[in-house]
């Protein structure tokens, strides 16, 4: 059944002017009838009446309240619709990762601001997400993280526009991040130089685990789904990506793609198989080539924390960990500098990228051992230059300019060769 036509009452709650009227709405999977209150915009007169410009609001508000074609049943709050529908629909349909980045935005950004709007997700417009982005501005949060949050409000009223919950157009879209709100921190990308200091000290498998992540640039994720079967033909197969526990498919269908192995990492991989024969029998193993004690995939974090950051978080007077290791000795622990510190396993994929611009390697190459689909995302975020590439490009630059400014000076305006310069006449074909 659809509500009568109503013209709503305009009202002032809070130096802000609202209009006030009745729909039915479903809470909590009952359709009731409820009083709304919709906020038109800030009180900025003196009388007590509306001003033109919030009674002309006020009646486009209604025209859309009476002109809806959302039925009851659909007609949610956005926090209802989000928590009920939008979620759920996500643990269901994306990987577990994507669903618990999607919760963490929800739950850390939009519902303390959403929840304070208390409106319904069918009255929300453009100026509404805008607000809420203005307001998450005012933190300390990145360009990037604003931009990941728009997206989210994006897809949130992408589904509910398939799912019959929203009509009109998608009000993200014509919204827009703050431009003075703080740039990333810039990302790091391990040189070849760090990767072999690191290796150094690595005690195995974690040396194998992180020469497979720097030398083959596989994902944290893709590292923890390899198997022993994937190993075959000079070539590391990225067949699986384990997260938590869970084991999904490659991030993208060009993700499931082979890696070449190169020989030094080769033989390390060979090294690896042999200390994880079965001493019994002498065979090697066929299940995952990181394994725990009891033959499962090993958890890398846990191989992190347990061995590879002691390696790497040494002191430099005694050679002693971090931590509890390093209480019992009469000096105060200062950290060794010269091993390279943890950047996280990501470094080693960024620094693979890098490594080979620096050698290089073709752009439209790297991005195809990387299995990227899009090779400005290899561009843009993956190779870095490091300070001495730009001074050799500048050197090269320079050098090339002074050749350049040489050979004008040894000419007059007509490009005729000077007298006594010894430059030799140009031939014109």
């Amino acid at each position: 059944m659809r509500n009568r036509k109503q013209e709503g009452q305009i009202v002032v709650i809070n130096d802000r002017w609202y209009v006030r009227f009745y729909e039915r709405q479903n809470v909590n999977g009952v359709v009731e009838r409820k009083r709304v209150t919709h906020c038109l915009g800030p009180v900025e007169s003196r009388g007590k009446h509306p001003p033109a410009d919030i009674k002309t609001a006020a009646e486009d508000h209604m025209r859309t309240v009476n002109n809806s074609s959302i039925p009851a049943e659909r007609n949610l709050t956005f926090s209802s619709f989000v928590e009920d529908v939008y979620l759920p629909w996500v643990k269901e349909h994306k990987r577990a990762s994507t669903y618990k980045g999607y919760t963490d935005i929800w739950r850390v950004h939009l519902k303390p601001i959403t929840n304070r709007e208390r409106g319904n997700l069918k009255a929300i417009r453009t100026f509404t997400i805008q607000g809420w982005l203005n307001q998450l501005a005012k933190g300390d949060l990145s360009r990037n993280s604003l931009k990941h949050i728009k997206s989210t409000i994006s897809g949130i009223f992408t589904l509910a526009k398939q799912l019959g919950y929203f009509d009109g157009s998608n009000p993200a879209q014509g919204s827009a991040i703050d431009p003075r709100a703080p740039e990333p921190g810039e990302t790091y990308a391990y040189d070849l130089e760090e990767i072999q200091k690191i290796l150094s000290v690595l005690p195995a498998p974690s040396d194998t685990a992180f020469a497979v992540a720097a030398f083959a640039g596989l994902r944290h994720g893709e590292l923890q789904g390899l198997d022993w079967g994937d190993y075959h033909d000079g070539q590391l197969w990225v067949a699986r990506s384990v997260w938590n526990g869970i084991v999904n498919d490659p991030k993208t269908r060009k993700s499931k793609a082979p890696v070449p192995v190169i020989r030094q990492l080769a033989e390390r991989l060979d090294m690896h198989r042999l200390r994880s024969a079965d001493p019994k029998t002498g065979l090697s193993k066929t299940g995952p080539i990181f394994a725990n004690s009891v033959g499962g995939r090993l958890n890398l974090n846990n191989l992190l924390g347990r061995t590879m950051l002691p390696a790497l978080n040494r002191c430099v007077h005694c050679g002693t960990t971090e931590g509890k290791p390093h209480i019992k000795h009469d000096h105060k622990y200062e950290r060794d500098t010269r091993i390279p510190e943890w950047r996280g396993w990501h470094a080693c994929r960024r620094g693979l990228a890098s490594n080979l611009n620096r050698l290089g390697v073709d752009d439209s190459v790297i991005q195809r051992m990387l299995r990227h689909s899009n090779i400005n995302v290899t561009q843009t975020y993956y190779i870095k230059t490091a300070a001495d590439d730009v001074r050799s490009a500048m050197g090269k630059f320079e050098d090339n300019l002074a050749a350049q400014t040489a050979a004008q000076v040894l000419r007059d305006s007509d490009r005729t060769v000077k007298v006594g310069s010894g430059a030799m006449p140009e031939s014109v074909n």
